[in-house]
């Protein structure tokens, strides 16, 4: 059938593989006529890819639907992502929703379109998580020099907490081969910087009997790309081989971010991941050894189960001793089908987000020390497509953002500059021209 002319609107939940497949998922739509535009916008199909890590995600994805049938009751609403997969009737039920596709079919929306036609209630097409097989190539592409490149999809990890092995499948992989295409594809569309993103990366290789290791040395010798970032990897899947490979790399960024989640050995037990802290704090040290200007991001859980007021005052302490950049750090939400809910020592929300303000004041303690021990230095900076006509921002290598005045030669290049200062949000240096 033809579309052209038709309207459709994109809106992405969470992460960034998320943003990479809504992005392939978009070009589908262009290939079939339709006109993108903008998610505020009149449109004649909404496309939601959701989000479910928490409780808090499933909330936010249902305000997004509702807002697209407000701004067009006529419109066609279709509902993809990791609330769609886990929570499909539930979804299906919102006034206004017409199709509910779960991970096999989520790349497949153009063939359920029904000549856009409104249902009397929600189709749903799903299946269970262990018959989620497929893997679907994805990046982002737009007007930004940045693209995510999803390398890899699913979980075999099964964390107490967690339930993103069930809204995703089982690890798996394209071949090297498919991606190096790809990112070579992207360079010479002109993204300068390519970030690898999935659900655990480092678990590469599940469907090829290659390694992350394997992919990271292929991916640095595409010559069509300035820069290749790694998105987050577990700390016992981050060996010594790949810090030290980064080292010397010609294009994969001095950027780690490592998710922790907790800072004792009694609580990572309860949350059943694959690592102790001493082995945490070993992966920090390498990478300050080899690479003293890196760039570390940490993702803590706060108030899990079990997590007493001594468990957690003791994983502050820890935490304040790494050497690290950031925190990025979310209150621990209960989840339906999840073993944690088993645990003993349920911690009052109210105190959940006590402890996550503590360490978020933390978080930006670190960030300022890490910002103001580069004052004065020079760096490399790849400067983005601004918006604005009197600033323009940018990221050195190692992720410190950068604003500046606005000038036309500066969109998507790379500069070395002089970093001086922090601006009043304590997030961005200035540059000095």
């Amino acid at each position: 059938m033809n579309y052209n002319g038709k309207k459709v609107a994109f809106t992405t939940l969470g992460c960034k593989l998320n943003f990479s497949e809504t992005s392939t998922i978009a070009r589908s739509f262009q290939e079939m006529g339709f006109n993108r535009t903008g998610f505020r916008d009149k449109a004649d199909v909404y496309v939601i890819n959701t989000c479910s890590v928490t409780d808090t995600a499933d909330k936010k994805s249902r305000a997004i639907i509702r807002q697209a049938v407000r701004q067009n009751p006529a419109a066609f609403i279709v509902v993809v992502g990791c609330y769609a997969q886990l929570k499909p009737d539930e979804v299906a039920s919102i006034e206004g929703v017409d199709l509910v596709l779960g991970a096999n079919d989520k790349f497949n929306i153009t063939k359920y379109l029904d000549g856009l036609e409104k249902h009397k209630g929600g189709e749903v097409h799903n299946c269970s998580f262990t018959r989620i097989n497929k893997f679907d190539h994805a990046y982002s592409y737009g007007d930004r020099t940045r693209s995510f490149l999803k390398v890899q999809d699913g979980c075999n990890y099964f964390c107490s907490y967690c339930t993103i092995p069930m809204a995703r499948g089982k690890s798996r992989n394209p071949s090297i081969a498919s991606l190096v295409e790809e990112a070579t594809r992207a360079g010479e569309q002109g993204i300068r910087e390519i970030i690898l993103t999935g659900v655990n990366i480092g678990d590469f290789g599940q469907s090829t009997g290659d390694t992350f290791f394997d992919l990271v040395q292929a991916l640095d010798e595409v010559e069509s790309v300035d820069r290749i970032r790694i998105s987050s990897i577990e700390p016992n899947l981050l060996n010594d081989d790949i810090i030290e490979f980064v080292a010397r790399s010609k294009r994969i960024a001095p950027h780690f971010h490592i998710p922790l989640q907790a800072g004792t050995n009694e609580v990572l037990e309860l949350m059943g991941r694959k690592y102790n802290r001493e082995l945490f704090a070993h992966r920090v040290e390498k990478i300050k050894e080899l690479l003293p200007h890196a760039f570390i991001g940490v993702d803590v859980i706060a108030g899990m189960n079990g997590e007493s007021d001594e468990l957690f005052e003791e994983s502050y302490r820890f935490i304040e001793s790494l050497d690290i950049s950031q925190l990025h750090v979310f209150p621990y939400s209960e989840r339906s089908k999840t073993s944690a809910l088993k645990i003993e020592g349920v911690v009052p929300m109210s105190e959940r987000k006590r402890r996550v303000e503590r360490l978020k004041e933390l978080s930006d303690k670190k960030l300022k020390d890490f910002y103001r021990k580069h004052d004065g230095q020079n760096h490399r900076v790849l400067f983005e497509k601004s918006r604005s006509k009197t600033r323009i921002t940018g990221w050195t290598e190692n992720y410190i953002k950068v604003e500046t005045d606005f000038h036309d030669d500066l969109v998507n290049q790379i500069r070395e500059v002089k970093l001086s200062g922090i601006n009043p949000t304590g997030n961005m240096a200035v540059l000095v021209d």
